[in-house]
């Protein structure tokens, strides 16, 4: 995991801009659920009215409350109502202060409210309170106007109230606002503003949580957009980056890792980290701070319900540990399958010819069959494991609202919880599971995201053995212009990495420009490898391979590369056009080059028949030409370049006679003052080079011309004798 956040590190600044977006779209849902219990408690139940301080008041209304009240409160409240003559009103001064007025009117609301329930249950004959009407309040409220002309009627009645509240208990004192407002209600009613102060108040919250709304979903969209730049920047940098470290590699590394792994790492890994990143960025940065901020808000309503929330935590955390114990090495195990199944594939796909030769399909199905049935099996315990983990989280989610609903309902019944309580109270509880929910499905997905994360980042830290230079050392030859391009093996020796035994023992010789140079020899004994030293495929393990004196180790790799035309022993072309691929050397080169070099490779014959000549479209490999075309266009290609040491492994075998022996006529004349190397099988090939090397099990054991190497050396005579007839051999004899 730590390989993901380091890729995340790399953009700190929109990581930074998405924590901050996030923070405000989770302000904006942790505050809907509150709206949501304002629209219910305050809106509906109580009429839009929040207050037990009424903005408007009747003068009856106000005589009768102030009646209740002390004298100097009753003082103070006269301060902050002024009359206007336009309807007669007393109303509330714009900067009075709340808190005062709000002490000062709800134990007064709520005694001439329950006065007028009082008279409406008289007036209907029946000792039960029923619920008062205009009627009710202006009728106590001129009981009270009579009473407040007999002589110490305040002071009695102060003496009543303070008796009546200090009987009260916890719970009924908690309650006195919410049953002062409906004195306030009771008293817009008889204004005729009820309806309208309602309205203004749902108008107003609804629209503070349309507000919301509308920023929690720019916020969601702005998080969404710059987390998916963000993602798809560090897939970007991570296939540059494994890609350019690819590039640098040697066989060695490349033989290591298997192509087919570094194909899975380079695509199906990369897309994994690159989901992750994403989702990190928009659930896993979102589900603490709304599970946090839930837990805040439950704990600061004091309902009394916060253990249902602890209870549900807790479950969700051990249910998450054992799915996680349990999918964590599968998750593991499936990079390692996948990178099998595609092994399978390749080698299937790419051998299917010789698959269908042998009639092996139906054995080469099993083995696929097995690979398949593997990662499939895998697969379905790790998707069965979440796909558990559902059911488990919805009955938690569901078990909590239930006790919820249970508890919360007896708090209701005992006038301790309003209904908008209760909604935002489960709705709160809701986005806190909801976010252990988010936590756990990414838990789920983080340990193949890690895994595939590992095997990049192995990629990664994996040096090339392969490296240039340093500074000091490549200057010279970086600023050398003329280049000979003499060749000389110094008493080199070549171990492959991981094998017991050299695979090239004490090679000492030098080709010179002029000259061809052939290698032959049997199958295995290292002509390919030693070709292969020459561009530092592979670097020697003993001795040194030297280009005009300087050790090919002490070149940048850039450098030596330019002075060399390399034609590979399995023809490889590129997907483009035949131009493309003969131009494949760089801008420099012509197209009287191209031509030139189709013409001496014997290319432009079948070139020039093609409707669309060097324009004709070339498929990935070379799969619309056949193979000896395909060597003659990789030949035309390292002509093209001008090189000044050719190198050919094997590059003639798919060529037939005729077309062999041109070639290399036409070769002779255009390589005059280069250095030629050719490695080759056929006789034929390297009859007439300058020098024959033979070797045989990574040793030189002849070294000279054709018609010394069959006087002398025994192993070229016993190739020759394979390849050519008596009668051959008795001309290359006469010949020489």
């Amino acid at each position: 995991m730590t390989k993901i956040f380091k890729q995340l590190a790399r953009h700190w600044a929109a990581c930074l801009a998405v924590v901050a977006l996030l923070i405000v779209q989770a302000y904006c849902d942790l505050s809907l659920p509150d709206y949501t219990s304002k629209i219910v408690d305050i809106g509906i139940q109580q009429g839009g009215i929040e207050s037990p301080v009424p903005e408007s008041i009747r003068d009856t209304t106000l005589q009768a409350l102030e009646l209740l009240m002390p004298e100097d409160t009753a003082a103070q409240v006269d301060q902050w109502y002024s009359m206007k003559d336009v309807d007669g009103l007393w109303h509330l001064s714009p900067d009075a202060d709340m808190a005062e007025l709000e002490a000062a009117f709800t134990t007064p609301d709520v005694v001439l409210y329950m006065a007028a329930a009082q008279n409406a249950a008289q007036a209907a004959g029946s000792a039960e309170t029923m619920t008062p009407s205009i009627y009710d309040l202006d009728a106590v409220s001129r009981q009270f106007a009579a009473m407040a002309q007999a002589p110490d009627v305040r002071e009695m009645l102060q003496n009543q109230l303070s008796t009546a509240i200090s009987q009260l208990d916890a719970t009924m004192a908690d309650n006195l606002s919410s049953q002062a407002v409906l004195l306030v209600g009771l008293e817009y009613e008889a204004q005729g503003t009820a309806h309208d102060v309602q309205m203004a108040y749902l108008l107003r919250i609804g629209g503070q949580m349309l507000g919301l709304t509308l920023l929690m979903v720019a916020a969601a969209v702005a998080v969404g957009f710059i987390a998916s730049r963000v993602s798809a920047a560090i897939g970007r940098d991570l296939r540059r980056e494994v890609f350019a470290t690819v590039v640098g590699y040697s066989n060695a590394e490349i033989e290591r890792f298997s192509t087919a792994s570094l194909i899975t790492r380079t695509t199906n890994d990369i897309q994994q980290v690159q989901f992750v990143c994403v989702i990190l960025l928009r659930m896993v940065a979102y589900a603490p701070i709304l599970g946090i901020g839930g837990i805040l808000h439950v704990a600061a309503g004091n309902t009394g319900l916060e253990w249902i929330i602890f209870a549900a935590v807790a479950a969700l955390l051990v249910l998450i540990t054992i799915l996680m114990n349990l999918a964590m090495p599968k998750f593991k195990l499936m990079q390692t399958l996948v990178d099998r199944l595609n092994l399978v594939s390749r080698e299937i796909l790419t051998g299917i010819m010789p698959i269908r030769a042998f009639s092996r399909e139906k054995f080469e199905e099993a083995r696929f069959d097995k690979a398949n049935r593997d990662l499939m099996s895998t697969q379905l315990f790790t998707n069965r494991t979440m796909t558990a983990m559902m059911p488990f989280m919805t009955l938690i989610m569901n078990g909590t609202s239930l006790l919820i609903v249970w508890f919360g309902g007896k708090a209701m019944d005992l006038g301790t919880m309003q209904v908008g309580e209760m909604i935002a109270f489960i709705t709160y509880t809701m986005q806190i599971v909801m976010s252990f929910l988010m936590l756990a499905m990414v838990a789920v997905m983080l340990p193949r995201a890690g895994v595939a994360a590992e095997r990049i980042d192995e990629v990664i830290r994996t040096p090339a053995t392969i490296h240039d230079p340093d500074a000091a050392t490549a200057e010279p030859t970086m600023k050398r212009k003329n280049w000979n391009g003499e060749v000389e093996f110094k008493d080199v020796s070549f171990c492959y990495p991981g094998a017991d035994s050299d695979a090239l023992e004490h090679i000492s010789f030098t080709a010179k420009p002029g000259q061809t140079t052939a290698i032959i020899g049997s199958t295995g004994c290292g002509k390919s490898t030693l070709l292969n030293l020459i561009p530092r495929f592979y670097d020697v393990t003993g001795g040194a391979v030297c280009i005009d004196g300087v050790d090919v180790r002490e070149m940048p790799q850039a450098t030596l590369h330019d002075l060399m035309g390399y034609v590979p022993q399995k023809g490889v072309l590129f997907s483009g056009t035949i131009e493309s691929n003969l131009k494949f050397a760089g801008e420099h080169i012509t197209d009287e080059d191209v031509r030139t070099a189709a013409g001496i490779a014997q290319a432009a014959e079948f070139i020039d028949a093609k409707p669309e000549g060097y324009a004709s479209p070339i498929a990935q490999g070379g799969s619309n030409v056949s193979g000896g075309q395909k060597q003659r266009l990789s030949i035309a290609r390292a002509i093209a370049k001008k090189p000044r040491i050719y190198l050919f492994d094997d590059s003639f075998s798919a060529l037939d006679y005729k077309t062999d022996v041109a070639l290399r006529r036409a070769l002779k004349a255009q390589t005059d003052n280069a250095t030629v190397i050719i490695v080759a099988q056929r006789i034929s090939t390297v009859l007439h080079a300058n020098r024959i090397l033979v070797l045989d099990e990574g040793r030189i054991v002849g070294d000279g011309t054709h018609a010394q190497l069959l006087e002398s050396c025994p192993e070229y005579q016993e190739i020759a004798r394979s390849q050519l007839s008596q009668k051959e051999l008795n001309l290359s004899k006469e010949g020489e």
